[in-house]
């Protein structure tokens, strides 16, 4: 089967209501493994396989349960693979959040890549807390899960503002990325600590 075969057949599967209610969808995982490639720590492979589902899923049989979570790891070896190259991230949805954000593809992208970062936290914000959340910034603003906070409800606000931010989601993940993992190869947007 190639890879695009697994593609779609792991779409059909996330984005079945057969799922548990916070089980993430195909867009939402793809965020999701986007943020464990750019991660610095490694997270176990059945920690976030599982964290995923939430709860495990009701799979046909074990043949169904292996080509799941194997497509699901051969998913997150191609996002790393494309986070390290020289071209730019592509996400599975438009940069786009609509007239209904909360509806939007892009905001359940967001959501997912937030709960990657959530999943070791610590990791993410331990070596350069500033730049790391000033990168994080459009991801999480696109997520929504912040509009309760004064300066994210300013910016939520401002839909000139907010397509701004969104799209540079992609430039904000090869930055973020780089700094993780080759933090001597800073991208020109940030600037060098003065110690």
């Amino acid at each position: 089967m190639s890879f695009a075969e697994q593609l779609t057949r792991l779409q059909a599967f996330l984005d079945a209501d057969e799922l548990h209610d916070e089980a993430l969808d195909y867009v939402a995982t793809h965020g999701y493994l986007t943020a464990l490639s750019i991660c610095a720590e490694e997270v176990p492979e059945r920690e976030w396989i599982d964290a995923i589902f939430s709860e495990t899923p009701n799979y046909k049989d074990d043949a169904q349960r292996e080509e799941i979570e194997g497509s699901l790891v051969k998913l997150k070896d191609h996002i790393a693979r494309q986070l390290a190259s020289d071209e730019e991230f592509e996400l599975p949805c438009d940069l786009d959040l609509g007239d209904e954000p909360d509806e939007s593809d892009l905001r359940g992208w967001c959501i997912g890549f937030m709960e990657g970062v959530f999943l070791r936290e610590a990791a993410w914000f331990e070596t350069a807390e500033e730049e790391v959340s000033e990168m994080l910034l459009p991801i999480m603003v696109g997520s929504g899960l912040f509009d309760d906070q004064p300066e994210f409800a300013d910016i939520a606000q401002d839909a000139n503002l907010m397509d701004d931010m969104i799209v540079q989601i992609p430039e904000a993940l090869t930055a973020l990325f780089l700094l993780c993992h080759a933090p001597d190869e800073k991208p020109a947007i940030l600037k060098p600590r003065h110690h």
